[in-house]
């Protein structure tokens, strides 16, 4: 989190514990570093600052696999949240999600970039059959596994009262979303509901890693002007 800067990024690592943590650590480091300063920038500005940044974090992770021999097989997802003149984007990679509370509604503004994601695309699997399926920990794209990777980006309008969760898939794997929501919704300070969804978690089995990011927007500058209000997503 570099709230100053109006960043916030999840990345969960994979390929070992060890790999992982380095992958997810680097792509951190690396997106938050060249998203830099959004002042005045356009909506497709921002979301070609963040693909590139995303970019940059794909192509140092990889380049690494390629010459160290126990980082092999190593990469993450990512999803990032940037916050700039009243309106927010998501650039996301894999299946950490992000979720908007807007006016007591609960909405996944992300996609899953996922082997059940997309059978349920297809129309082969139902969300609920998605949730138990064996492979719902397959990811069908992710930062560092190849030369290249091409983010989703997602961007809306901010208003007072929004609330943005970013979660890792131990986090949304165990919970469904009207629990979240139900956490989301109560009358804490977003450290406090973080908390709670990790131990809620915890409690209906913490069978993996989870990481949470809660993001409250208490104040919107009117001066800046807006848009739609609605998340759309910006073409690649």
């Amino acid at each position: 989190m570099v709230p100053d800067k109006g960043i916030f990024i999840v990345a969960d690592g994979m390929g070992g514990h060890a790999a992982g943590e380095v992958a997810s650590e680097m792509a951190v480091r690396v997106i938050a570093r060249e998203i830099g300063s959004l002042q005045g920038l356009s909506d497709e500005q921002v979301a070609e600052r963040m693909r590139l940044s995303i970019r940059a974090a794909n192509g140092a992770i990889f380049e690494r696999t390629l010459t160290e021999h126990d980082k092999r097989g190593m990469g993450t997802t990512v999803t990032g949240l940037t916050l700039f003149s009243n309106r927010f984007l998501i650039g996301q990679v894999g299946d950490s999600r992000a979720y908007l509370l807007r006016d007591g509604k609960l909405t996944q503004v992300t996609k899953d970039h996922s082997y059940v994601q997309e059978q349920v695309d297809a129309g082969y699997l139902t969300p609920e059959q998605a949730r138990t399926h064996p492979y719902s920990n397959v990811i069908t794209r992710c930062v560092g596994a190849n030369a290249d990777v091409m983010p989703d980006v997602y961007v809306g309008s901010v208003r007072p009262g929004d609330l943005f969760l970013l979660a890792s898939d131990g986090l949304t794997g165990m919970l469904e979303d009207p629990q979240l929501a139900e956490i989301m919704k109560s009358a804490r300070e977003p450290q406090e509901q973080v908390d709670a969804l990790i131990d809620d978690a915890n409690r209906h089995g913490g069978l993996d890693n989870i990481t949470a990011i809660m993001v409250r927007i208490d104040q919107v500058d009117a001066s800046a002007g807006g848009r739609d209000t609605e998340a759309n997503t910006l073409p690649g």
